[in-house]
């Protein structure tokens, strides 16, 4: 008898553990209930590339250019500073599972020293899945808040020809990751390259249109340098780089003394910073603040410049907008 409820015993246990392996693996299927959505949805993001990004700007361009072969996980939301940012658990989660990993480059996440180095180490992820985008960009140079020390500028992507060369790195990386799909991300690329190439031809024949004497560019940071550079802007701005002081009385000085100067038309402030400073440096100048420009991040989902397309365009349209107020 006692073996008897031994071999039952032993047998009910092999039923639940194999009902247990069936329901996790889809061997076992109950038609009652249906097709199991859950495991549809795992097998379709498995045919996906999972990249990760690290700010939105990137994530656009990834989404642009990838298209429904990626899935694209960012890590730096809108209004959250890229320079500076503590992964959460579920960006750690993204990173070790990542098939790619986009990150700017020139300093914008700290470099070899940053959260995004860091986070990539913290998680064993190969650096050969991980590109730089601004990769092939000659780097320009601030002058940090104490006047000796240079610091790189990773604001490249405010100029329009930055951008096309980031798209054609976005391009060749998701070309090496996945080579199956070669063609698929060619024609995705050059339809966004054209979009480019037109923002490019809008900002040099706008800015070619502003009287001479006001093609004066002031801003909070010195976000602008490369693109002012490009197309010919002279540029004012309070502080050099986002990760210094902002806002001090020396700085607001020097900015005064710079617009007694040129006589800017009128004064930008950018999305993502503190106005009171350049409300002062108004208030002091008499000049008046035009509008906001994008810098650090994309727009928000429904605003003008929730893409990267979008960010270029909304910025040339104000600039160009601003500077031509006072005809």
């Amino acid at each position: 008898m006692r073996n008897i409820v031994k071999l039952m015993a032993v047998a009910f246990m092999t039923v639940i553990v194999l009902a247990a392996c069936g329901g996790g693996n889809g061997d076992i299927s109950n038609e009652s209930e249906g097709p199991d959505t859950d495991n549809q949805a795992t097998e379709e993001s498995g045919d996906q590339i999972q990249a990760v990004t690290s700010f939105t700007l990137l994530e656009n361009m990834v989404k642009e250019i990838g298209g429904d072969k990626i899935e694209v996980h960012n890590l730096v939301p809108t209004g959250t500073d890229p320079h500076e940012y503590e992964p959460l658990p579920e960006d750690i989660k993204a990173a070790t599972d990542a098939d790619v990993l986009f990150y700017n480059g020139l300093n914008l996440e700290g470099g070899d020293s940053g959260w995004f180095a860091k986070m990539m180490e913290s998680v064993n992820q190969d650096w050969n899945n991980a590109f730089e985008l601004a990769e092939g960009v000659e780097p320009m140079f601030v002058t940090s808040g104490d006047g000796r020390e240079e610091e790189m500028n990773p604001h490249a992507f405010l100029d329009p020809v930055v951008g096309i060369q980031m798209a054609e790195n976005t391009r060749d990386a998701l070309m090496e990751i996945d080579p199956d799909n070669k063609d698929f991300y060619e024609e995705n690329a050059e339809k966004y390259l054209d979009q480019l190439r037109e923002i490019d031809e809008q900002y040099e024949t706008k800015i070619n249109e502003i009287p001479e004497e006001d093609r004066v560019l002031i801003t909070s940071e010195q976000a602008y340098q490369y693109m002012t550079k490009r197309y010919g802007l002279k540029e004012g701005y309070i502080w050099a780089i986002d990760t210094e002081e902002n806002g001090s009385p020396e700085q607001i000085t020097s900015l005064l003394d710079f617009i007694e100067e040129t006589n800017p038309p009128v004064l930008f402030l950018e999305t993502n910073v503190d106005q009171r400073p350049m409300e002062t440096v108004s208030k002091e100048s008499g000049i008046e603040i035009y509008g906001e420009l994008y810098s650090d991040e994309i727009g928000a989902s429904g605003e003008e410049g929730d893409t990267y397309v979008k960010f270029l365009q909304y910025n040339i349209d104000m600039i160009y907008e601003g500077l031509t107020s006072k005809e």
